[in-house]
Parts: structure tokens; sequence; C-alpha cells
């Protein structure tokens, strides 16, 4: 991450670092905001991955129990 102290930001300077690291914006030597590029992302990905209730999700389906492909294979083998 890069650090740029809010005085010597520009707009464009903090974009385009952004797209290769995140930069953090500080005052007075104080993080105050933090700018993430998302160049080559579509919108959808910027919406999911900024949602709690999408996180929440993972999490939880993370939780669950799975199988290996070829438990999933051999079930569905004998249910045709």
């Amino acid at each position: 991450m890069k650090t740029v102290p809010i005085e010597d930001a520009t707009l464009d300077r903090c974009v385009d670092e952004a797209q290769r690291e995140r930069v953090i914006l500080t005052r007075n030597g104080h993080p105050i905001a933090l700018v993430v590029g998302v160049d080559g992302l579509d919108e959808e990905q910027i919406r999911l991955g900024s949602s709690p209730e999408f996180w929440e999700l993972i999490e939880k389906s993370r939780g669950q129990k799975t199988i290996s492909r070829d438990e999933l294979e051999r079930r569905l083998a004998l249910n045709p």
C-alpha cells in the first residue's frame, strides 16, 4: 500500500496509483481515506465486493459440508 498526504494528493495521481496498489490518504499523519482501483472489474463485481450481505452468504456457504467430485459423479450415476 502506498501512503500519500492529502496535501500532496491529486485525484489523477491517486486514481492512477490505485490501479497498481491501494492508496491511503492521510491528514496530519492519520489515515482518512482508502483509494482502491477497480479497472478491469464490471459494476456487478464492484457492488458484490463491497456488499456485507454477499460476504455473509459466502462465509455461510464456506461452512457447509462439501463432497468430492468423485462422490458427486457416483451419486449422479446412481440417480439417472
